[in-house]
């Protein structure tokens, strides 16, 4: 598979000249994406969150989005665009989005909008004092991961083996292993542990299949739109702690609900253009969480959902 990087400078129109000149130079955000399928529907929540706040792109705020695959090498040179343009303030999406930033600055102040567990992967000191440039969501907790798989087990009451699949070039990799072995060995699975790259997921599912995993677990920095397809194709019911994960066509995902991330993010934001320093600013953690069911991929697998599995979904995708 091509890698796929997408540039989408955001600059606003012809009069942005004149406007700088009338009322001072607007901020401008770099927003920095990895591994997701559609960049401007996440773009277009933050812009909504900021204007909540006061902020219009193009007027008083300027947005310079950067998203790709999630591998090191294309973030990397996205994250030096947007430090070279000297953006204000780089919001982040994914733990190696923001690897890729805080590798290519410790001056502009970095905001996560999402990302597994920052302590543990080593992006900040500690969850109330992260220090140096960086603050936001930590969107992803050890609850996620047993969660999923606890639903698989309600699903599955007779499956044996679970497949997890894993991205090699995340740091948060390990971590979210620990976390699905746990839940794994507690849910009574046997698992099957697969580490690929995010251009590499293509040759897995048949792996995956052959192995003999009767479901796998997708981690959030691969291409999860991919994912669910190819998933499809093999016949297998895949989950995955991201909520857009069954929108784009996975059978399920219990994770933080998708507004809050965006919302807190876009508050930081507010609160560093005001002045307020990321080393001062703790971590915060999701408190809002949702389970999304996909009934057309259900009935595309030949599954019926447990009538409690249903009623407990906050997204139902017809």
């Amino acid at each position: 598979m091509n890698r796929r990087v997408v540039l989408i400078g955001i600059a606003g129109a012809a009069g942005w000249p004149l406007l700088a000149k009338a009322q001072g130079k607007p901020p401008v955000i770099g927003f920095l994406i990895a591994g997701n399928a559609e960049p401007t529907s996440l773009l277009e929540q933050f812009r909504s969150e900021m204007r909540n706040l006061g902020y219009v792109d193009g007027q008083n705020l300027r947005i310079e989005l950067r998203a790709g695959d999630a591998t090191p090498a294309s973030l990397a040179r996205l994250a030096d665009d947007l430090v070279g343009l000297n953006v204000n303030v780089i919001v982040t999406w994914q733990t190696p989005a923001v690897r890729a930033a805080k590798q290519a600055t410790t001056r502009i102040p970095i905001v996560m909008a999402g990302a597994g567990d920052p302590v543990a992967t080593g992006v900040v000191a500690s969850l109330a004092h992260p220090g140096g440039n960086i603050t936001g969501m930590a969107s992803f907790t050890p609850e996620l991961a047993g969660k999923n798989i606890e639903l698989i087990r309600e699903l599955l009451p007779a499956a044996k083996k679970l497949a997890a699949l894993c991205n090699e070039t995340d740091t948060f990799t390990k971590v979210f292993l620990e976390q699905v072995r746990a839940a794994t060995t507690k849910a009574g699975f046997e698992l099957d542990t697969v580490m690929t790259s995010p251009d590499g997921v293509e040759a897995t599912f048949k792996r995956i299949r052959d192995g003999g995993a009767e479901a796998v677990m997708i981690q959030p920095s691969l291409p999860i739109e991919l994912c669910a397809r190819l998933a499809l194709e093999a016949h297998l019911p895949a989950v995955c702690p991201q909520g857009a994960f069954a929108k784009l066509g996975g059978l399920f995902a219990y994770s933080g609900v998708f507004a809050e991330n965006f919302q807190r993010a876009a508050d930081y934001v507010d609160r560093i253009l005001k002045g307020a320093k990321p080393a001062d600013l703790p971590i915060q953690l999701p408190t809002m969480f949702d389970l999304a069911i996909n009934l057309k991929t259900a009935r595309a697998l030949g599954l019926t959902l447990p009538p409690a599995m249903l009623a407990r979904a906050g997204t139902v995708i017809e």
